[in-house]
Order: structure tokens, then sequence, then C-alpha cells
């Protein structure tokens, strides 16, 4: 029964899904920001359905039972702080710049090169945040139907992909729809029942007003504080965030679908991490017997409710996965190898053309990385650990102060991508889980430097573009150059046989202050 319920829902997804992709209509601009159409309901739900995915409520429930409130809720929770924090500083510029990618903003603001390293880092990053969610989809067909957890990690990626491949982020953010009302339901039914069977159970030591969860190192609180910030500020440089943010139809849409956003997930994170504790102190159950959360569902809960929560991780999961692919694909194509959009007519569009192809190995190496090592919270933690190093300092300073240049970007990411990936190497856990991915045998680092390593490694990135900045400001060729691309970027998108206008001036301005309106107005058309 739960696995017909569960395969019910995901049809349900497919068909949404497959149903939307008529909006595409050939148009890569369609295909990777819906044409900058949709309304505050589908990019909250969008948003929402992306951060509340298998890490935020499987990942959660595994790291709450055996480790405490914060350190499975700090997955949902930074996440929440993340999309309160692209509200209130980054939603409106970045949506008024009506870019395609992330990628673009790099380009523009620092130029080519610049472009090429932050992109590599995001798909690099990216595939992480894939694979953590196809493992959960893995686990969760190895405990429901016996599938072989590896075949089942292929037949989630295969979904995901085929509804993907056809309809962009208009099939992303309708299917959102569904994924989050779903989620939503579930995680209220589950706290509901929870609660009236068992009560809510808080270990000593473990509930979310135990800090010293967050001020012990003993009790966990590095590797607290470095999920919170690795997702509270890493996680700004989200390119499947970032694209739902660019698909909004004006600023303030952006803005307060953040807002909305942020709350759900709090709420939901809140919710399954207070499950976990319920269900680790009353039932004994742990996480090294696999997920908690399936042993709650398949074992303890009525089939109606495990079918309604199970349904919610899928789609969420799914959700999450979509966007992971379709804006890791855009970025491949666009950003590294600078394929651009066209409006001729009759001819394809061969942006779309060639994001839909680069989503195979996109896929494949997903599915590699999720067989290699089988976590589902500490993966995506890692992604944005790794953005949070490297980019997230160009990014955020950089959308508002215009000093630094490409090379302050470029200084950053160097020296905080190194550090990271060193200290990984060195320190042989990952937020409190054995380093199966890549550790080398060492004396000088201990377990006990898990989480700090992330922390200092965000330190040096930031550090990095700040002093640089300050001692070698940006060229006034850059500054030019960023002109230019704005102009292309806007040219772009502006119907064939019109040319928008520029005013003097205004793209250096915009430069300086990207929460101004755009320089060019590609609404506006003017004879050639």
């Amino acid at each position: 029964m739960i696995i017909l319920g569960v395969g019910t829902t995901v049809l349900a997804v497919l068909v949404i899904g497959v149903l939307v992709a008529r909006k595409v209509d050939g148009d890569s601009t369609n295909y990777l920001v819906a044409g900058r159409q949709l309304g505050m309901p589908l990019v909250a739900v969008s948003l929402t359905a992306a951060a509340v995915d298998s890490n935020a409520t499987v990942g959660n429930t595994d790291l709450t039972s055996g480790y405490g409130f914060w350190a499975g809720a700090s997955l949902a929770l930074g996440l929440a702080v993340c999309l309160l924090l692209a509200g209130l500083f980054l939603a409106k510029p970045m949506n008024r710049m009506r870019l395609l990618t992330l990628g673009d903003f790099f380009r523009i603001r620092y130029g080519r090169r610049t472009e090429t390293l932050a992109s590599l880092i995001m798909i690099f990053a990216f595939t992480f945040l894939l694979a953590g969610n196809l493992v959960a989809c893995g686990f969760l067909l190895e405990y429901f139907a016996h599938v072989p957890y590896a075949a089942g990690v292929v037949v989630a990626s295969a979904l995901v992909l085929s509804y993907t491949l056809a309809g962009g982020l208009f099939s992303d953010a309708y299917t959102a729809v569904l994924q989050t009302v779903i989620t939503v339901v579930a995680a209220v039914a589950l706290i509901v029942w929870v609660a009236l069977t068992y009560g809510i159970v808080v270990p000593e030591g473990m509930g979310p007003f135990d800090l010293e969860q967050l001020t012990s190192s003993e009790a966990g609180a590095p590797v607290n504080w470095a999920t919170l910030v690795a997702l509270g500020i890493g996680d700004l440089v989200a390119i499947d965030f970032m694209q739902r943010i660019f698909g909004a139809k004006s600023p303030r849409v952006a803005q307060r679908s953040c807002f909305l956003a942020a709350g759900t997930t709090a709420v939901i994170g809140t919710i399954f991490a207070l499950v976990a504790l319920t269900a680790s102190s009353v039932l004994g159950l742990s996480a090294a017997d696999g997920p908690i959360l399936y042993a709650l569902l398949g074992e303890y809960a009525p089939p109606l409710l495990a079918v309604l929560v199970l349904s919610g991780i899928v789609a969420a999961s799914f959700s999450t996965a979509s966007g992971a692919i379709l804006a890791t694909s855009a970025v491949t194509v666009r950003n590294v190898f600078n394929v651009r959009r066209t409006e001729i007519s009759g001819a394809h569009d061969p942006l779309l053309r060639w994001t839909r192809l680069a989503m195979l190995p996109v896929v494949l190496i997903g599915i590699l990385l999720a067989v290699r090592v089988s976590q589902t919270g500490i993966l995506l933690t890692l992604a944005f650990d790794l953005m949070l190093a490297s980019l997230s300092a160009s990014f955020i300073l950089g959308a508002f102060w215009k000093r630094p240049g490409a090379r302050a970007a470029l200084a950053a990411a160097g020296v905080g991508l190194t550090s990271r990936l060193v200290f990984l190497a060195l320190t042989p856990t990952i937020y409190g889980a054995p380093n199966e991915l890549f550790h080398l045998e060492s004396t000088l680092v201990t377990s006990a430097f898990d989480g700090w390593a992330t922390l200092l490694a965000g330190a040096l990135g930031w550090l990095t573009y700040v002093l640089v900045g300050l001692t070698a400001a940006r060229p006034q060729a850059e500054t030019d150059t960023q002109r230019l691309e704005l102009y292309r970027l806007y040219r772009e998108q502006t119907p064939s046989g019109f040319t928008p206008r520029v005013r003097a001036g205004a793209a250096a301005e915009r430069a300086a202050a990207p929460d101004v309106e755009p320089a060019v107005d590609p609404q506006v058309p003017a004879r050639v």
C-alpha cells in the first residue's frame, strides 16, 4: 500500500510536469526562468520545495536522533536563514538584473575568467546537492519496496529527469505546488499523530532549549554552527534558489516569496526534529539501522500517514533534484561553454537544446556520487560549505561593494576552495559522520577539528576578498567590460529587430548599485 500510494504521487508529479512543458515553446528564457512570469504563490512554493528536501527531513531526523535538536534542525533552520537573508538583501536586485543563470552575475561583475571558475565550483558543489536527494529516494525504495539501493537511485533519477527535461523551470514550479501542499499537510499530520500517541518527548540535553549544543564543543557546537553558517550564508550562492528568484515576475514578488518560504521551511524542519527526538527516546529508534524516519513510518505509523509523509519526502526530493539538474546544466552550457540564446526566426535555440543534453552527464555524476556516499544531510551541507569558502564573499559583498574586481574574486575563490579541500582531506569526520568521501590519514588533525574546518575556510575566503579588494581597486577596463556585458545580456533577451535603449552611463551606475532599475529595459523597444 505504501509504495502504491507514493507511486501515485510520483505519477501525479510527472503528469503535471509534462503537461506544463508546452509553456516552454522552444525558448530558453521560458525554460530557464519560466519567462519571468511566476507569481508569488508559485515562487514561494518552489523555494519551499527546494529547501524542504530529503536533507531537511530524512537527514534532519537522523542527525537529531543521534546528536540533538540543533544537529538536525540546523539543516532546515540554516536554509530558512538563507531565504530570509535573500529576501532582505538579494532577491530584489538579483531579479532586477534579469539574469538567466547565477553565473551571469559573475561574468557581468568580474569578467569571463571569474565566470568560468565560479561556474565550475557551483557545478562541483551542486552535484553533492543532487546526490543527497537521490540518496533518500534510494533508501526509500530499498526499505519499502526491497529494490537494491543503487537501482533505486537510478529509478529516482530517471523520473526526475523526465519532467525536468521536458519543462524546465515551468515544470519545476508547477509540480512544486503539489509537492509543497503534500509536505506541509504531512508534517502537520505527523506531529499531531506523534503528540497524541506518544507525547512530545525530549531527551535530556538534546532539546531546542539545551543551548550547550551551540556553546560547548563536547556537545557538538562547532559542527552545529558550521551547519548554520554554511547553509545560512553559503546557500545564498545557490544556483537553484536564484533560478527561482530570477523567474519571479517582479522584484517584490521575489522578496515576499523568500520570506514566506523561510517561515514555512523553519516550521517544517522543527517539526521533523521534534518527531525524531520522540522516536529515539520512546521507541529507541536509531539511525544506525537505517533512516529513523523510515523505521518510524514503516513499523509504527498508520499506513495512510506513512503514505502521506513518504509522498511528501519523495515530492520534496524530486523538486530539489529537478532544480539542481536544471540549474547545473544551464550554468555548464551557458557559463562554461559560453552558449548563448538566439532569437532567429525558425531556428532552434541552442541554449535550450544544449541545456537539455547537458542534463544527462549531470544526472550520471549525481548517481555515481549518491552510490559512493550514502549520506543525506552531510552531502547538502558540504555542497554549501564549499560555496561559503569560495564564492559567498564575491557574490554577497560584490553585489553592493564596487571597489573589488576580478583579482579579489579569483583570490578569494582560490584560497577558500583550496583551504576547504585540504581541511576536508585531513579531517576524519564530516559533520559528525565518518569521512568516506576524501580522507588522508594524518595525526595532525583529529575529529575535534570538524566544524572548525568550515568556519575557518569560510573566514579565509572572506578575509582574502576584503584584503585584496582594499589593496587593489577594480581597473577601469573591468568597469567598461561590465557595461558591455550588461548591454549584451539585455540585448540577448530583446526581440529581434529592436535595439534596447541605454541611458548614458547607466550601466556603470547599475554596477555600483544593483538594487536600482536595470540600465536597459528590454520591454521598451527602439528603432535600429
